[in-house]
């Protein structure tokens, strides 16, 4: 195969690729916008609940946790590759001081993620992660199973819930979930008026309370993935672009030079015809 043969098969090649990496940047693209309305409300769910909480834990404190308790770490990365050091960010995180005393029980979500604690020691779950805004239920589901598998290993004693995880905005934040601890709540002159007995209706707000804040944990990694995945994507497809650009200049000076060579046997025979008659 000649050289110009080889070079136009690459520039295909190339041009395919730069197509499958163009259509990955648009549906990431896509995700962010479903994922921003979904975390917006998120949000503001998350936060009704834990005003609740704080009105009601003003009129029916709850006891404290045990000052020594085992505790839960739920890191979350990414299902997908392509995103840069997204899980990278997650575990330099995790290895950053002050370290745990004593070390947590580790539950991963993302198995790209997954597969590289695989070897750990503390890894008490390894879970698949989502890859798109609709797998975020069956993701969530996936979690609170294994949630409550964790917490019957500390029956008795209870356990403290941490999350590892980036925000939406980019950075990776350490959140204690659990004990739950709401903000101050402004002074009311009468108790909330409810339905159930204050020990059931603290039980239930706390489930609802701990879906609000895992789904949102669950929105917004995906959303920082899809963004760092964007951003990735972008520059892969710049210096792709930069690529094809040499290879066609290349590819038509082997062209033109291929036209002269032709031009000039026609001139050879031309002359050597008229040289003979």
């Amino acid at each position: 195969m000649s050289g110009q043969a080889k070079l136009s098969q690459r520039f295909a090649r190339l041009q395919e690729i730069s197509g499958i990496m163009t259509a990955m940047k648009s549906l990431s693209l896509v995700e962010t916008h479903k994922l921003a309305r979904f975390i917006g409300q998120q949000r503001r769910m998350l936060a009704n609940i834990e005003a609740a909480a704080a009105d009601f834990l003003s009129f029916f404190p709850v006891a404290g946790a045990p000052e020594a308790q085992p505790a839960i770490l739920l890191l979350i990365g990414s299902e997908r590759g392509f995103c840069g050091n997204f899980n990278e960010r997650v575990l330099a995180a995790l290895d950053a001081p002050p370290a745990w005393q004593p070390a947590p029980a580790l539950l991963v979500v993302g198995s790209r993620l997954g597969a590289k604690l695989a070897a750990h020691p503390d890894v008490i779950a390894r879970l698949d992660g989502a890859t798109v805004t609709e797998d975020v239920p069956g993701a969530l589901n996936r979690l609170m199973d294994a949630l409550h598998t964790a917490s019957r290993q500390f029956a008795g004693n209870g356990a403290a819930l941490f999350s590892l995880a980036h925000t939406a905005e980019g950075e990776v934040a350490l959140k204690r979930l659990l004990p739950f601890d709401p903000p101050p709540a402004p002074p009311f002159a009468q108790p909330p008026r409810l339905q159930l007995a204050a020990p059931e209706f603290f039980t239930e707000l706390l489930d609802q309370y701990l879906l609000a804040a895992l789904t949102g944990l669950l929105y917004e990694s995906l959303t920082a993935e899809n963004r760092q995945r964007l951003a990735h994507m972008e520059h892969a497809v710049d210096r792709l672009d930069e690529t094809l650009a040499r290879l066609a200049l290349k590819r038509n000076a082997l062209r033109q030079e291929k036209i002269v060579e032709e031009i000039e046997v026609i001139l050879s025979s031309e002359q050597a015809f008229h040289d003979h008659g």
